[in-house]
C-alpha cells in the first residue's frame, strides 16, 4: 500500500501517536469529517468525553467499514476537546478499538471554546486504503 509511519530520531516517541504517515503512491483516500458523540438517532449518547469517544470510534469504524477499511487505515486525525474536560478518557476508549500492532496515525489536538451543544468531542480523519 505506499503508506510509511516516520518517527525520526531525535523526536519523541509515543505508542499514541507517528510525527508523520507518508502516501508514496496513488491509492484510495478518504477524507472522514467531524464526528461527534452521536448515535444513529443523532442525539449525543452520554455526558462524558470517555462515552462521546467510544461513539465516535464507533462511528468512525462505521464510515471506514463501508469503503472496506478499518480504523488501522487511519494515518492522520484532528481531536478537538473542550476546554476543562480531559481527553484522558478518550485515551482510554482509544485502546479500547486501536490494534497496537499497527503503527499509529499521526495526530493534532485541539484544546476549543465549545463544539455542537452537549458535544465534549469531535474527531475528524484520513485514511489510506
Amino acid at each position: 500500500m505506499g503508506v510509511r509511519h516516520i518517527n525520526p530520531e531525535g523526536l519523541h516517541r509515543s505508542p499514541a501517536f507517528s510525527q508523520a504517515v507518508v502516501v508514496e503512491q496513488p491509492t484510495k483516500t478518504i477524507y472522514i469529517g467531524g464526528q461527534n458523540g452521536v448515535g444513529p438517532d443523532g442525539k449525543v449518547v452520554g455526558p462524558t468525553v470517555g462515552e462521546q469517544a467510544a461513539q465516535i470510534f464507533h462511528n468512525l469504524s462505521t464510515i471506514l467499514e463501508s469503503e472496506g477499511a478499518t480504523l488501522a487505515n487511519i494515518v492522520h486525525w484532528t481531536i478537538a476537546v473542550v476546554d476543562g474536560h480531559s481527553f484522558d478518557e478518550g485515551v482510554a476508549a482509544f485502546r479500547q478499538v486501536w490494534d497496537f500492532a499497527a503503527p499509529p496515525p499521526a495526530i493534532t489536538v485541539h484544546v476549543v471554546a465549545g463544539l455542537n451543544p452537549g458535544c465534549l468531542v469531535e474527531i475528524d480523519a484520513v485514511a489510506v486504503v
